[in-house]
């Protein structure tokens, strides 16, 4: 009977979010937007990307600190927030968040560079219509 061992391993898996949603909290209190993006993007959370990136913009600066944080992130990540803001920019309450994402993106990505993202060609598709 391995139901015991489930049960475990689905409590460890709890209590582990738990303190990721804990640990995530602590780094937006403190402004530590780059680790607060790497560790939402890491639980898959594109609601929570989305408060980061409007925390960071409500900084002095913002747009300067948005860019400082998605140049620093690595080419998965930037992959995941890319997806993630296809979805925000439908949206006219985030689009202004998602286009100061994209334009970041275009400014310090080269477009070969660009073209390597996984999904690149329907995240284009579904960004024109709105952009």
């Amino acid at each position: 009977d391995v139901t015991e061992i489930e049960e475990k391993e689905a409590q460890a898996k709890q209590e582990e979010q738990i303190m990721k949603e804990q640990e995530l909290s602590n780094l937006l209190h403190e402004k530590r937007y780059l680790k607060a993006l790497g560790l939402a993007i890491s639980l898959d959370r594109p609601h929570t990307v989305l408060m980061v990136v409007k925390a960071i913009l409500k900084e002095t600066d913002g747009r300067k600190h948005l860019e400082e944080n998605i140049v620093r992130l690595r080419k998965d990540q930037k992959e995941a927030v890319l997806t993630f803001l296809v979805t925000w920019n439908t949206n006219s309450r985030n689009c202004h968040e998602a286009q100061a994402v994209i334009e970041t993106l275009l400014k310090h990505e080269a477009p070969d560079s660009l073209l390597q993202y996984s999904g690149i060609k329907s995240a284009v598709e579904s960004l024109l219509p709105y952009t």
